[in-house]
């Protein structure tokens, strides 16, 4: 396992913010939780295409490398309800 770092997960969210997925994983990795945070609101106005009633931008450990660069978005691996 590789160090520990924080990613921005794209939550798509239906009216009110209820049932909640992960619509994309962005590529950037944070080195810090304060880094990531301080991204999330950048990361969202540049993610506004995806089709949801209400975006949610989430920062998330992660122990490897996204696969994309360059700020890309990297499509979801899973799809399921945020915790």
């Amino acid at each position: 396992m590789g160090p520990v770092g924080y990613v921005i997960a794209i939550l798509g969210c239906s009216d009110g913010g209820s049932s909640c997925q992960v619509a994309a994983t962005l590529a950037p990795r944070y080195e810090s939780a304060a880094q990531c945070h301080a991204a999330r609101e950048s990361a969202l106005d540049a993610n506004t295409d995806l089709d949801f009633p209400t975006l949610v931008a989430e920062c998330r450990r992660s122990s490897g490398t996204p696969a994309a660069a360059n700020g890309k978005r990297v499509p979801a691996r899973a799809v399921g309800t945020a915790a």
